[in-house]
């Protein structure tokens, strides 16, 4: 996948500052969050992924190699978000039980474009929105054991960190639900497609050889509640923070999902969020 840079081009490059590129983001108890530090934590993030993505939902054997990794070309251009259990014993990349992927836009042009290019048209909405820099969420995931509301607020809090720290203007990046058969979540497809759309200048298509619809119901016919109960806790965050999604869903064989495509203006996300993590990202401070 190739992407042209004129695409991509954002106003002015933006670097993390040496707080956030090592210190704690944020802490709750015995979890903290903050950007992975070097090679072991990346990887350790990694095993991290596998154990989630490949062997608890893809099927493969969780103890045929203790070492796999969940790992592709645009990981060395990403900021790993990482969630450590500080009660764990041996080294800090022994403690990562959650971790979240972000690319952010001017890193994207040295990686060959957005991950989520491969399946939706995210370049023609960067194109259209030349002032906003963009940043792309993706590979998020907590181990069993830890998947509570106190991780995914540590999660959050380290991306809203680092959104402000980058002074993003638009969060981008696919979700999914589990299964390669749209049908089996029509009702909550269904819903997404009739109710958050995006649309205009910020309409996103799954591109046309991997478009699978998701009108599969007629609105009349789709019940909220039942929708929001079937939807992945992901993607209901997503919502509450004001998200829209693209037009149409693509089936990923290899991970055994089916992704949808969620745009998140930063000016959008609901003012409640943002008192709640503060808008200096200051609610779970270090």
């Amino acid at each position: 996948m190739t992407v042209h840079p004129s695409v991509l081009d954002v106003p002015a490059a933006v670097s993390l500052d040496a707080t956030h590129r090592g210190g704690v983001l944020g802490r709750i108890g015995q979890l903290e969050v903050r950007l992975a530090r070097g090679e072991s934590e990346i990887e350790a993030a990694q095993r991290v992924r596998h154990r989630v993505f490949r062997a608890e939902f893809g099927g493969e054997s969780a103890t045929a190699d203790q070492d796999a990794r969940d790992a592709d070309q645009f990981d060395a251009h990403c900021d790993h978000v990482i969630v450590l259990d500080q009660s764990l014993a041996g080294p800090q990349e022994h403690r990562i039980v959650g971790t979240y992927r972000l690319l952010p836009h001017e890193r994207a042009v040295n990686a060959g474009g957005f991950y989520s290019e491969q399946e939706f048209t995210l370049r023609g909405l960067v194109a259209r929105h030349p002032e906003k820099r963009f940043l792309e969420l993706g590979r998020s995931c907590v181990l069993p054991q830890w998947r509570s509301k106190r991780t995914m607020e540590l999660l959050w809090q380290g991306v809203w960190a680092c959104t402000i720290a980058g002074r993003t203007d638009v969060l981008v990046g696919c979700a999914s639900f589990a299964g390669t058969v749209p049908a089996a979540h029509a009702m909550a497809l269904s819903w997404l497609h009739h109710h958050h759309r995006a649309k205009g200048n910020w309409r996103v298509k799954a591109l046309p050889e991997r478009h699978e619809t998701m009108d599969l119901m007629p609105a009349e016919a789709v019940d909220m509640k039942r929708a929001l109960f079937a939807m992945p806790a992901l993607i209901k965050g997503y919502l509450r923070l004001g998200a829209m999604v693209g037009e149409g869903c693509v089936v990923d064989a290899d991970f055994g999902t089916t992704d949808v495509f969620v745009v998140l203006p930063v000016a959008r996300i609901s003012a409640r969020y943002i008192r709640h993590y503060g808008a200096d990202a200051g609610r779970f401070a270090a």
